[in-house]
């Protein structure tokens, strides 16, 4: 297996975005899956775990949904500004969320009829948005994610969701956690999720060490977190 990464610029009404696909391009059509970043947009941690998933079977498009060159860091006095651009839009991430899609679908090393999407913190919301939407994706996981709901109705979910989740999470405390598992009841989504206790926001991300504000890697939710996730996607694809 010899697994590549490929920078995709792709314009969406005139402006450019940098995806990257992540695959081996010589196995042919794979499951297809999109990987939403945080907050921050795309990075190496992002293309660096996509490396992971693809080496299980997939091929990866990691998403920008920003723009080419809007990144920020957590140093930043405004480190996601790019982020509530389009949280204050949520017919405008939705768009983009669906447009991601179509690309991966486009893609040669992708078995356009089986997809998915995995995403985290802001990009666990890209998933759900993208569910929500109605896209004919087989399933989705978020990680840490946000889940307040988009301002308008869903489509019809027809995809199977999987919510890995810290249950000391300030983003998402548990009244949100039950108002998303109450969401996705009454959609008649087939849901699950995974609640890890004395775990807070961003716990898949080693370079967060900010247990204060309830931010921070746990080895022990990311590994698990990630075990459920390969499982999930066995369950849809195999």
């Amino acid at each position: 297996m010899s697994i590549t990464r490929e920078r995709l610029i792709h314009a969406i009404d005139g402006e450019p975005f940098d995806h990257m696909v992540v695959a081996d391009l010589a196995a042919g059509p794979r499951p297809g899956i999109l990987l939403f970043p945080n907050v921050l947009g795309t990075k190496e941690a992002d293309f660096a775990y996509a490396e992971k998933v693809a080496a299980l079977g997939y091929s990866l498009l990691v998403v920008d949904l920003f723009g080419e060159g809007k990144r920020s860091t957590r140093a930043e006095p405004d480190a996601a500004r790019y982020m509530n651009a389009l949280k204050n839009d949520r017919a405008l991430l939705r768009d983009r969320v669906n447009a991601a899609h179509r690309l991966l679908k486009q893609q040669e090393s992708v078995a356009p009829a089986r997809t998915a999407a995995i995403g985290f913190c802001f990009g666990g919301l890209c998933v759900l948005d993208l569910a929500r939407s109605g896209a004919d994706i087989a399933g989705g996981v978020s990680f840490h994610g946000v889940y307040d709901a988009p301002p308008f109705p869903n489509a019809t979910i027809s995809a199977k969701l999987l919510v890995c989740h810290g249950w000391e999470d300030p983003i998402a405390p548990p009244e949100a956690t039950v108002g998303l598992a109450r969401e996705l009841t009454a959609s008649g989504c087939d849901w699950q999720i995974h609640a890890y206790g004395h775990t807070g926001h961003a716990f898949t991300d080693e370079s967060v060490h900010m247990p204060e504000k309830g931010l921070a890697y746990s080895p022990v939710a990311d590994r698990r977190s990630f075990k459920a996730m390969t499982d999930f996607l066995s369950e849809l694809f195999d």
